[in-house]
């Protein structure tokens, strides 16, 4: 048979197969595309979808919606979450792949040499071949595929909700530096305030050089305090940037955020606490990754059990044969066809030992759904108490703050009358100044609180970020 006699035979087999054979990522037969969950993007409200990734001009003013979407746009644990579903979705087509025949072609060409004669040899054979029953191997071996798939998309759903939680965080330290600065800054002006006030009275005799230098001092104070504060908005900026997917160094601009107290939609985070860890454990996405790590641990057991059991198997295909040379020419065609009985006998006991290691990783796999099941609980419970003390704090700091200004101006005001101490200016406007780092810290406190309780329960989502009913403090 002359070489191209086997191009031609095998040419409308190559040409059947060629989307496979030449374009392997280009085809999709089992639909992996369509059960891959979609990759990280924010959606505003269910019913008006996801905000497409998207990149912001330079110089851009960044809201929390904005830092949000970038973060879970451009974070690399999201990508990394996201291929990892792809890689799993795309184990269910492999696994799937098995319930189907499989045709494999071969062909050769041999030259022989005997005793002075020459000869050329070709063979060509098509073979295929058809796993019948396999005591459910293959079904055990796909389940386990769609329950990783399951618990992929569902690990990637946990990613998606860690990075929003980190984002938020980051976007509200961030804030609250700045506010930080900013109360720096008034401590500052206030001291500067002070030693002129103390300055003028040295100057007209009714106050003393201690007053003076206690007034400096208290001003060196509030500027070191000052710069300091500078430098943690600096490190906040950066670690907000991280966050988002970009460098540390990139510069950032957020716009200002409203003072808000809880309103209508904090009231529905204070529901039973019973209630609230019910619904963590019906949304939790790491516990549905948990538990469909369970399910696919329990189909291995049953894959490994009936990898070590008969199967049958259908096998077919024509060959050709021809030899070519100085004692003429010679071909030959032949088919075959027949069913194959594999008994697995006696494997050393591999299977046995195969089977009880998959039935430990189960018991595993169980033991970890049942720890986090448990930890759910204390998460919400934690998040829930520590929701509860930041909103009762905000109030607090809130007449804190008033209280300190209030008792500063007095104390300003009677010692530039001269009927005050410096003494009592000072320890007024130390007051105020930690009553306003307290009231930042409180509204950090309540936002980020809010949004570990909503993620502690599995529904953090945008509609966390512009709460309704909420009020100016």
């Amino acid at each position: 048979m002359h070489p191209r006699s086997l191009i031609l035979i095998f040419a409308p087999f190559i040409s059947a197969l060629a989307p496979e054979a030449i374009a392997f990522g280009s085809i999709d037969p089992f639909r992996a595309e369509a059960i891959t969950p979609p990759r990280a993007q924010l959606a505003t409200m269910p019913e008006s979808g996801f905000i497409p990734c998207r990149s912001l001009p330079s110089g851009a003013v960044f809201d929390v919606l904005d830092v949000v979407d970038l973060a879970l746009c451009q974070n690399p644990g999201t990508h990394e979450a996201w291929a990892n579903a792809r890689v799993q979705a795309a184990q269910v087509g492999v696994a799937q792949s098995a319930f189907l025949p499989g045709l494999d072609g071969k062909a050769s060409v041999s030259r022989l040499r005997s005793e002075g004669d020459t000869a050329t040899q070709h063979n060509a054979s098509l073979t295929l071949s058809w796993l019948l029953y396999d005591f459910g191997a293959r079904s055990a071996n796909l389940e386990n595929a769609r329950q990783l798939l399951s618990a992929a998309a569902s690990t990637l759903d946990a990613t998606v909700q860690t990075v929003f939680l980190n984002a938020l965080q980051s976007y509200y330290n961030t804030q609250a530096a700045r506010a930080a600065v900013t109360a720096a800054l008034e401590s500052e002006k206030a001291s500067r305030e002070s030693l002129s006030a103390a300055e003028v009275r040295y100057r007209v005799g009714t106050g003393t050089p201690a007053d003076r230098l206690q007034a400096q001092t208290a001003w060196s104070q509030a500027a070191l305090n000052r710069i300091k504060a500078e430098g943690v908005l600096k490190t906040a900026f950066g670690t907000l940037a991280n966050v988002m997917g970009l460098d540390a160094s990139l510069p950032l601009r957020l716009a200002d955020i409203p003072d808000t107290l809880p309103g209508a939609a904090f009231e529905r985070d204070k529901r039973d606490i019973d209630a609230l860890i019910a619904e963590a454990r019906e949304r939790r996405p790491d516990l549905r990754a948990a538990e469909a790590q369970l399910k696919a641990a329990q189909s291995t057991v049953d894959f490994t059990r009936s990898s070590g059991l008969p199967t049958l198997s259908l096998g077919t295909g024509p060959a050709w044969q021809g030899t070519s040379g100085n004692g003429g020419n010679f071909s030959s065609h032949s088919s075959s066809i027949g069913l194959t009985l594999t008994l697995p006998i006696f494997s050393g006991f591999n299977t046995t030992y195969k089977v009880r290691s998959a039935q430990a990783r189960a018991e595993v796999a169980g033991a970890q759904r049942d720890s986090l099941h448990l930890q759910v609980a204390l998460d919400v419970w934690t998040a829930y108490q520590s929701l509860t003390t930041a909103s009762q704090t905000i109030s607090t700091s809130a007449d804190l703050l008033a209280s300190a200004e209030q008792s500063e101006r007095v104390a300003l005001g009677r010692y530039k009358a001269g009927v005050g101490s410096i003494l009592d200016v000072l320890n007024a406007q130390s007051a105020l100044a930690a009553a306003r780092l307290q009231r930042i810290q409180a509204m950090l406190d309540w936002r980020v609180a809010r949004a570990a309780l909503a993620k502690a329960v599995g529904a953090l989502d945008s509609s966390l970020l512009n709460p309704a009913g909420s009020t100016k403090p």
